[in-house]
């Protein structure tokens, strides 16, 4: 199953050429299966350190599109030790919403509004999220696609814990993307190199 995009920058969004520049970037680091399978695998390890510090009790993830990091194998493997619930996001194209359903480790057939992988169900609630980063600064803000999804969610559940998650050659300089008011910062962020934040 292919995923798209999600809805991508609004027009008069002034990031929207360093998000095109950084995706063209990730797309060429991770077109050597060596260095993305090393990468993949050295990230995985840093997120079950942050993971096992954590606990969470339902563990939101998401389906990694485009180069992404892939946390299914991480999730699944914090399911096995501690018996957490999975969930994964639901996203609304048409009102910029997205909540979280429960996830069995299965494989998909059914997609949310973006045509992104999701379970069908109700909603549920996690207390830990992995949040995808296109970009990120050390001090934990992200720039994401532009759709806001995130932002959202994270804004009507102030109590999650979220967590950011990107290859190391995404981290910007703060000046680069300062913080806009619609941003939430994240509790750290996770590289294959580096765990940044508390």
């Amino acid at each position: 199953m292919t995923a798209s995009t999600p809805p991508d920058t609004r027009p008069s969004d002034p990031r929207s050429p360093l998000r095109q520049q950084l995706k063209a970037a990730r797309q060429a680091w991770a077109s050597d299966p060596a260095t993305l399978a090393s990468a993949q695998a050295a990230l995985q390890d840093k997120l079950m350190e942050v993971l096992r510090q954590l606990e969470p009790e339902c563990l939101g993830l998401y389906w990694p599109i485009q180069a992404e990091f892939n946390p299914r194998p991480a999730a699944l493997m914090a399911q096995k030790e501690w018996s957490c619930q999975l969930a994964l996001p639901w996203a609304a194209r048409a009102t910029r919403e997205m909540h979280y359903r429960p996830w069995l480790g299965d494989e998909l057939t059914t997609v949310d509004e973006c045509g992104i992988p999701s379970p069908p169900g109700r909603p549920c609630e996690p207390d830990v999220v992995l949040v995808p980063c296109l970009g990120f600064t050390p001090d934990g803000f992200r720039l994401g696609y532009g759709g806001g999804y995130f932002d959202c969610f994270l804004a009507k559940h102030p109590d999650v814990t979220a967590v950011g998650i990107a290859w190391s050659q995404a981290q910007l300089d703060p000046i680069v993307i300062s913080s806009q008011p619609h941003d939430f910062p994240l509790i750290g962020v996770v590289t294959e190199l580096q765990i940044f934040g508390s």
